[in-house]
């Protein structure tokens, strides 16, 4: 079992057998752990004949890097999805799509939370460069609560490249920048968007910079220069969806 990967808490293991169970292959529970949420659980993996079994919660603790819940899964190796997966997601898009690019975002819980937020904002997909990039792990998929196994999270090896794609597709590029001279909330994000939220610090690479069509700053009127890179991707995907609800008839 060295090649599977283990996925631990109760919503990340929930949202694999519910959406993913073939890719499950043992469940464990800690020893004594009988409530509802592991009943459903439990029933969920006989559903999708996967075994399930108890430890101690002390053999859990080491299986896991983070607070587990008692409940740990053991699955086949986590799929990031392809540049080529782009046009399929888009030819599929209903209305006008809203994608995120964390450029630069390394720290897998900045990476969890976003994804969770994405998912919540009705996002896409979610881009990150190959190099330099957090990818999908147990912290991720533990911090995310679940939405890593249902957003697509698309892995380029050439950001600027694919950016220029998706401008040709009609995309508008919109970079956040704390020296930009408009606020997010200037801008109009109700149509085919492509939100680029930067490192913590360094912000976008230049190359990123230069192809996006537009940069836009979060007002900041306290002591504090910046915010943390998950709740600003909040803030901004909100801001988008707020935008789109407001052009919907009635």
């Amino acid at each position: 079992m060295s090649e599977l990967e283990k996925v631990y808490g109760v919503h990340a293991v929930e949202a694999l057998l519910r959406h993913h169970p073939k890719r499950v292959k043992q469940l464990w529970l800690a020893e004594g752990r009988q409530d509802p949420r592991v009943q459903t659980l439990v029933e969920l993996a006989r559903q999708a004949r996967v075994s399930t079994g108890t430890r101690d919660r002390r053999e859990l603790d080491e299986w896991a890097e983070g607070v587990h819940q008692g409940v740990v899964a053991e699955v086949s190796p986590s799929q990031v999805w392809g540049e080529n997966m782009l046009e399929e997601l888009l030819e599929r898009a209903e209305g006008p799509p809203l994608l995120l690019v964390l450029d630069g975002v390394t720290d897998p819980h900045n990476l969890g939370a976003c994804l969770r937020t994405a998912d919540a904002a009705g996002v896409l997909a979610v881009i990150v460069p190959k190099d330099k990039s957090a990818t999908l792990n147990a912290t991720v998929r533990k911090v995310a609560c679940g939405a890593a196994e249902v957003i697509p999270l698309v892995a380029v090896t050439n950001l600027a490249r694919t950016l220029e794609k998706l401008q040709q597709r009609g995309l508008w590029i919109v970079g956040t920048a704390g020296e930009a001279d408009q606020d997010i909330y200037a801008l109009d994000m109700s149509g085919p968007t492509v939100l680029i939220m930067g490192a913590e610090g360094k912000g976008m690479r230049r190359l990123t910079r230069e192809h996006c069509d537009y940069l836009a700053r979060l007002p900041m009127s306290g002591s504090v220069s910046s915010l943390n890179v998950s709740v600003a991707t909040g803030v901004c995907l909100f801001e988008a969806v707020r935008q789109r609800r407001s052009k919907l008839p009635g």
